[in-house]
């Protein structure tokens, strides 16, 4: 098949066209022929308006040719457009891979954009270990075993786990526990493991229990509670009550497991529910989880909506760019019916590698589950469209507060964590309408002496210094979105001149910037602000900016702790094992294994090294001349 992303150009910019709108879209025509493919609409500063998709590209142009028929959203994006480009493709279904490609690269103004891009948890159990570990899992599917999911959050597959410890007693624990074990945990004790790490179970009888585990995953949990019910009653009449009373506790906790779902559909085995709400512009997607006969909950998105797309176009891009890196369930049932359905299941099979289906259902169980997903995404969005008019006037405000000229789009925190200049970190954490851009916060690992010197000024120059070389360096113009609007620096007036000096260096100095220091007794509440060119001033004790200021500062403090803790725990695992060429996780393991210490591998012989499993002779060899040789 031919590289979607390498289509034939085959257009020229048309001659004696008027500068903008339709005269101009329509002196393409002459250009094109019926062939599918992409086009892409510029502005006058060649900026992307709109990346779309075509099965005959003549048609779909000369639509926008015409001067009436269109939508206020489609005449604004003829009005600016000044230039059109166009890639063809060999079929349709290229087209909309190369649509949504161009999307996430150049994200258009006009177009549906799907901002959230994180890969959703499963359940794992592998295969490759006689007394496999029931675990979550998230990335790509590299380890040999048996998959269920996705669930919703790291929470729903947490409790799920939780509740299935209590039922089928697989261990959690990782391999290197599990084979370090002499004694059986707490996890035995208290009825959630069946302790196979001491041989309290056979093989034959955990791999039992892992078969029952795959196929309550896979729905089949009726023949598991009868079977359980009749080993209970077998234990009762063999007087076997501490058998029977645990089985029962089985019994009750594989119950909690299915109530707890909430949703448990019978008609659906699995499918994922997408259903959309539109508001005043701004749009919800609610997606359920479906598999097995339960609901393993729901996430909440919220797409850009392209300057006011309709239902119809805000779907169907949500489903090409959500289904992107995720594998879609066989059927995907939906609260509105889409343009390309013919594509779109074309796609998403060659995706799933296996037949999928769309379906907008009107009656019966498949239709209350949408409603259900429907009725999600209203509260949903109602809930954030109030946050959003909340944050709208604490920016309004933060601007009057600190004398801005408009209000911030965006307001970049910053903050410094290290213990005696040790493991040194900066962080930065992004607010804006739609409250803390998690996705955007960024961490620095200080690289220069100041880290070391506990130097805070030096600190906060190297990170404002980074950041700004890279804005610079990718976007010179400020055409993105990525530039702030306004700095908040932990700190008072050396911290604030220290920054001043750099982004003047750097010709960056028109970005508003404002330093928060403790102030007075250093009491929340009596927090004192400097600006590079003012006197410090203070807000009153009551007033609803100071609380917002506060919330970003803790904020940014509690992402500048968790990153340095992160960074120093991983200092703390660190040993000289880890600089010996060719000596990976498993080596390191068997290695400390072994000797018991770092300390007693460099003191080993080279046939001591040699007689550790997984060592050969070269690798023995190497670790030896490691830590022996002179130089």
């Amino acid at each position: 098949m031919q590289d979607p992303t390498e289509p034939e150009i085959t257009a020229q910019s048309p001659g004696g066209a008027p500068e903008t709108g339709y005269g101009r879209i329509a002196a393409y025509l002459k250009t094109l022929d019926a062939s599918p493919g992409v086009y892409r609409m510029l502005n006058a500063q060649s900026e992307v308006l709109y990346v779309g998709k075509a099965r005959n590209l003549r048609a779909r142009v000369s639509n926008y040719a015409r001067p009436s028929g269109h939508s206020g959203r489609i005449a604004r994006m003829i009005e600016e457009t000044a230039s059109m480009l166009f890639l063809t493709t060999r079929t349709e279904t290229e087209a909309l891979l190369l649509e949504q490609n161009l999307i996430k690269q150049l994200k258009p103004r006009y177009n549906v954009l799907l901002r959230d891009d994180k890969s959703f948890p499963n359940i794992l159990l592998p295969k490759d270990h006689p007394f496999p570990q029931l675990r979550k899992h998230r990335g790509k599917k590299t380890v040999k075993g048996s998959y269920f999911g996705p669930f919703a959050s790291a929470g729903a597959v947490n409790r799920t786990l939780n509740q299935l410890q209590r039922v089928f007693l697989l261990r959690n624990c990782s391999d290197s526990v599990f084979n370090g074990r002499t004694r059986p945990c707490l996890l035995y004790q208290i009825k959630r493991c069946s302790a196979p790490c001491v041989d309290y179970v056979s093989k034959e009888d955990y791999a039992g229990l892992v078969a029952d585990a795959e196929r309550f995953l896979s729905g089949k949990s009726t023949h598991i509670q009868a079977q359980l019910a009749a080993d209970m009653q077998a234990a009762s009449e063999a007087m076997e009550f501490e058998r029977a009373a645990a089985l029962r506790d089985r019994i009750r906790a594989l119950t909690n497991v299915q109530q707890a779902q909430g949703i448990n559909p019978r008609g659906v085995t699995e499918a994922d529910v997408i259903a959309l709400h539109l508001d005043s512009g701004q749009a919800c997607v609610q997606v359920f989880f479906i598999r097995a006969n339960q609901s393993w909950g729901n996430k909440d998105f919220y797409p850009r909506t392209g300057a006011g797309a309709d239902e119809a176009e805000i779907l169907e891009a949500f489903l090409a760019q959500f289904y992107d890196d995720k594998t879609p369930a066989p059927l995907i049932l939906l609260s509105h019916p889409i343009e390309n359905e013919d594509l779109m299941v074309q796609l998403l099979s060659d995706r799933a590698e296996r037949k999928v289906s769309l379906a907008v259902p009107l009656r019966g169980e498949k239709a209350e589950l949408v409603e259900n997903a429907a009725r999600n995404a209203r509260e949903s969005l109602a809930r954030r469209m109030a946050e959003g008019a909340a944050q709208g006037k604490l920016l309004a405000g933060l601007a009057d507060a600190f004398g801005l000229e408009a209000t911030p789009r965006r307001v970049e925190v910053y903050d410094n964590s290290h213990i005696q200049g040790t493991d040194a970190v900066g962080a930065m954490i992004v607010a804006g309408p739609e409250g803390f851009l998690k996705s955007q916060y960024r961490k620095f690992n200080i690289k220069s002496d100041a880290g070391a010197n506990s130097d805070d000024f030096g600190m906060m120059k190297e990170v404002l210094t980074r950041r700004f070389e890279r804005l610079l360096r990718e976007d010179p113009d400020r055409e993105g979105e990525m530039w702030p609007d306004l700095l908040l620096i932990d700190g008072g007036a050396g911290q604030v001149s220290a920054v001043a000096e750099i982004m003047t260096e750097m010709g960056v100095d028109d970005i508003a910037m404002v330093g928060v220091a403790k102030g007075i007794d250093r009491d929340a509440g009596k927090e004192e602000f400097y600006r590079p060119d003012g006197r410090p001033f203070a807000l009153r004790h009551n007033d609803p900016v100071l609380y917002f200021v506060q919330r970003l500062r803790d904020e940014a403090h509690r992402f500048a702790i968790g990153t340095h803790r992160a960074k120093r725990a991983k200092a703390v695992g660190a040993t000289p094992l880890d600089e010996i060429p060719g000596i990976g996780a498993a080596r390191k393991r068997a290695l400390l294994a072994h000797f018991g210490s770092a300390k007693a591998v460099a003191r080993a012989g080279l046939s001591d090294l040699q007689a550790v499993g997984g060592i050969s002779e070269a690798m023995a060899q190497s670790v030896h001349d490691f830590f022996h040789t002179k130089g």
